[in-house]
């Protein structure tokens, strides 16, 4: 009887030379996100340690990048300098509005202790403006936009302290309560706040060394209260004429938008 031949079983490997040309890919991505991340980075010395590690990690101390390959493009780049001079120019121009802006409030506050304004002007610096609140009742007569005679005298300081802002944006604002108000002259509380901040302004630019390019008035109305109308005392507070130094230069947010805060 013949034997018959026995088949050893043998075991089937997966063709795995794929990885081969998958590994070499990976490689040469690595490679391109690094010198992408070397053209846009300012900083030589950590492109060229990161990229000294990264080559250690992958090829075991061998340098997939050569480094002389990269000196060009370790380089400073001339846009991100110019944007590290604007930045750093911009920042100056920040730290030297704040330094006048703060001079400016501090000349106003001891113009109101000085005069007995305390209860009548206040002044705000945030970081959007330089805010001078001025009570109606300091301007004019109840129900009225014409400006008192005797308020003359504060426009005219004020206008004289705004001399030194020349180039700025001064925004005039009036405001009113939410008791309704319907004459023949003001139908309303926007005829009202819009007419006190008008001819406020216009006394404001009544020192030609002003620019009335850079002034515009605005009525609000009663849509922008600081107190409750529900009492007498926040009615009252209600009822004011805002000046409002515009910065030029503003803090952005994370959002990339000039920070406001009124």
């Amino acid at each position: 009887m013949s034997k018959k031949t026995r088949h050893e079983p043998h075991e089937e490997h997966a063709d795995e030379s794929w990885l081969i040309p998958y590994a070499d890919l990976m490689t040469l991505l690595l490679a391109l996100f690094i010198v992408l991340y070397g053209m846009s980075s300012t900083d030589a010395k950590k492109f060229e340690e990161m990229s000294q590690a990264f080559s250690s990690v992958l090829t075991g101390g061998i340098g997939v990048l050569d480094q002389n390959a990269f000196e060009s493009n370790t380089k400073t780049n001339p846009i991100a300098k110019d944007s590290s001079e604007g930045l750093m120019k911009k920042n100056e121009l920040m730290r030297k509005e704040q330094a006048n802006l703060e001079a400016l409030k501090k000349r106003l506050d001891n113009y109101i202790k000085e005069n007995g304004l305390t209860t009548q002007l206040d002044t705000q610096l945030n970081h959007s403006r330089l805010m001078i609140t001025i009570s109606d009742n300091a301007l004019f007569a109840s129900g009225d936009a014409e400006v008192k005679p005797e308020a003359r005298k504060l426009a005219k300081a004020i206008s004289t302290m705004l001399e030194q802002f020349p180039d700025y944006e001064v925004v005039v604002s009036g405001h009113t309560d939410n008791i309704p108000i319907s004459t023949s002259e003001f139908p309303s509380n926007w005829d009202l706040s819009s007419g006190r901040a008008l001819n406020f302004m216009k006394i404001l630019l009544l020192n030609d060394k002003l620019n009335p390019k850079m002034f515009s008035s605005t009525g609000q109305g009663e849509y922008h209260p600081v107190a409750s109308n529900k009492t007498s005392e926040g009615r009252a507070k209600n009822r004011r004429v805002e000046v409002s130094i515009i910065r030029k230069y503003q803090e952005e947010s994370k959002t990339g938008i000039p920070a406001i805060n009124k």
